[in-house]
C-alpha cells in the first residue's frame, strides 16, 4: 500500500512538473509585444500580403469592360484639376488621405464587386489599397499603371517620362545573403488587442502622404549603402541584375515571421523595388503598418532597366500598356 501511495505521489508531482513546462512553453510562445500581435492578427486573418491575393492588380480591359457595371466602382486620387482634365466615366474623385474615412462613412463598400482606386502610375492607388486590404476590405484593387494605362495624354509626364535605362550597366550579379534575423520595430499605440492597434496604425498610415515613402533611382544608386535594399522579385529576375547590396525577398512569401521578415532592420531605411513599384507600394504599406522605416523606389526597375524589361517581357512600360480608351473631360 505504501508503494502504491509513493507511486501516486511521485506521478503527481511528475504530472505538476509537466504541466508547468507546457504552461511556460505556452506562455513563451504567445506574442508579448504590440508588433508581434500585429503581426499574428493579420497572418490569422488573411495574411494578405504573404499570401497570392497580393498584388491585388486589375487591368484597365476589365474596367472599361464594366464602366455601366454598378457593382464596379473606381474611385479617382488624382488631384481635383486633373480629374476635370480628363478621368474614367462614372469615377469618383476623392484625395487619398481620405478613403478610409469615404469606405466608413460614405459607402457599403460590400455592396461592390470590385472597387478599383486609380492613381496617375498605379502606385499611390497600390499602397492604399494595400492598406485597406490589410484593414478587411477584399475587394479593392488598383488600376495597373494608373491612368497611364488609360490614355496616351495622361502617360506622357508619368510612365513615358520615367522609364529610363541609365544605371542597366551599373548593375550587380552576385546575390547577396538575407543577413541574420534581429529586432523588431516597437509599436507604441497603447492597445491591447490586435484589431485595436492596427486600427491605430492603418488611420496613422493615411495621415502621411504617400510622396513621403518615395525615393527615386539615381539617390539610391548613388549611395546604395544608405538604404536596405529589398528586392521584391523572382530569382531569375534578381540573378539578371540588381542594384548593389540588394536582397532578394520572394514575392507573397518571405515577409512572415516563420521566413524572413526579421531579418529586415528595425534601424536602417528600407528601399522596396519590384519592376513596376506596385508590388513594391503594397510591402511598403504593410511594413510602414508594421513600424518600419520604409520606402518605394519610385517606378521600380522601369526608372533604371526599362528597355531590359521590355525586351524580356518583365512588366516594362512601353507604349503597347496605353489603351486609350475614352476620358470624360
Amino acid at each position: 500500500m505504501k508503494k502504491l501511495t509513493s507511486y501516486l505521489v511521485l506521478l503527481f508531482i511528475a504530472a505538476t512538473i509537466f504541466s508547468s513546462f507546457k504552461n511556460t512553453e505556452k506562455q513563451t510562445n504567445e506574442p508579448s509585444s504590440e508588433f508581434e500581435l500585429l503581426v499574428q492578427y493579420l497572418e490569422e486573418n488573411g495574411n494578405f500580403i504573404n499570401s497570392t491575393s497580393a498584388p491585388a492588380i486589375i487591368q484597365p480591359e476589365e474596367i472599361k469592360k464594366n464602366l455601366k457595371n454598378k457593382k464596379y466602382l473606381v474611385l479617382d486620387i488624382r488631384s481635383e484639376s486633373w480629374f476635370e482634365y480628363a478621368h474614367i466615366q462614372n469615377a469618383v474623385n476623392i484625395e487619398g488621405s481620405e478613403i478610409l474615412n469615404y469606405f466608413e462613412t460614405e459607402i457599403d463598400p460590400s455592396k461592390f464587386e470590385k472597387i478599383t482606386i486609380v492613381c496617375y502610375s498605379g502606385q499611390s492607388a497600390a499602397y492604399y489599397t494595400s492598406l485597406l486590404r490589410l484593414y478587411g476590405y477584399d475587394n479593392v484593387y488598383n488600376l495597373k499603371w494608373g491612368m497611364s494605362s488609360w490614355n496616351e495624354e495622361l502617360a506622357e509626364n508619368i510612365w513615358i517620362k520615367n522609364s529610363k535605362s541609365d544605371y542597366v550597366n551599373d548593375l550587380e550579379t552576385t546575390a547577396n545573403p538575407l543577413p541574420e534575423k534581429g529586432a523588431f520595430p516597437v509599436l507604441e499605440t497603447g492597445k491591447t488587442e490586435a484589431k485595436d492597434i492596427l486600427k491605430e496604425r492603418v488611420k496613422l498610415a493615411f495621415e502621411k502622404p504617400y510622396k513621403e515613402f518615395i525615393v527615386k533611382a539615381d539617390s539610391v544608386f548613388q549611395s546604395p549603402s544608405d538604404f536596405y535594399i529589398v528586392n521584391y522579385v523572382d530569382e531569375e529576375k534578381y540573378n539578371f541584375g540588381h542594384i548593389k547590396g540588394a536582397v532578394r525577398y520572394e514575392p507573397s512569401s518571405s515577409l512572415a515571421p516563420t521566413t524572413d521578415l526579421y531579418t529586415l532592420p528595425a534601424d536602417k531605411n528600407i528601399v522596396v523595388n519590384c519592376t513596376t513599384g506596385q508590388s513594391a507600394a503594397y510591402v511598403v504599406a504593410y511594413l510602414n503598418v508594421l513600424g518600419y522605416n520604409v520606402s518605394n523606389l519610385a517606378y521600380g526597375s522601369n526608372s533604371y532597366m526599362n528597355s531590359v524589361l521590355t525586351e524580356k517581357g518583365w512588366d516594362g512600360f512601353s507604349t503597347d500598356e496605353i489603351k486609350n480608351y475614352p476620358v470624360i473631360e
